[in-house]
């Protein structure tokens, strides 16, 4: 059994006190965005994979067969050919406009996805912006006392009257 001192808290705050970068790297990776952020990239890396997959496999085989067999990502324009006299160096120089092919197709059906899942985000947000009964929450307490202010002193300057002219 680990016995944990009763005054971490104090070694915590000496630390923060020496080293204050640390404080606020902690402070800087506790926010709920950051985290929301690494998610998301790493959801997104998963989701690269099933696309890519998604278009060599199956998107792109069957548009090579309509094309007479072609696989597009060994399509390319060569510029310069491989000296057979050198067989360990690769001298071909080509434009491999196939894989850059297959790299559109992939973004444009990320984009595709994409743009569904704000419109269903969109769709779910008027829903419920249109429910009856949506009461909106409480502000703060602070806007709600700026908000009172605000009201007094228009109030006070209503109950003034305009100066008159001689």
């Amino acid at each position: 059994m680990v016995r944990v001192p009763k005054n971490v808290h104090l070694v915590e705050e000496e630390i923060a006190r020496r080293v204050p970068i640390l404080g606020e790297f902690r402070e800087f990776i506790a926010r709920g965005n950051v985290i929301d952020l690494a998610v998301g990239v790493i959801i997104g890396a998963a989701f690269n994979d099933i696309v890519k997959s998604l278009v060599d496999q199956i998107v792109m085989p069957p548009v090579g067969l309509l094309l007479s067999g072609i696989d597009f990502s060994h399509l390319q324009w060569v510029l310069r050919y491989d000296n057979p006299a050198t067989p360990k160096v690769n001298e071909l120089v080509a434009i491999q406009y196939g894989a850059f092919l297959n790299t559109l197709i992939r973004f444009l059906i990320v984009a595709w996805v994409v743009f569904l899942l704000v419109k269903a985000v969109n769709v779910i947000r008027r829903r419920d912006a249109a429910k009856p009964g949506g009461q909106k929450a409480a502000p703060p307490p602070q806007e709600a006392l700026l908000a009172e202010i605000r009201d007094l002193l228009k109030a006070q300057v209503a109950r003034e009257e305009p100066p008159t002219r001689h």
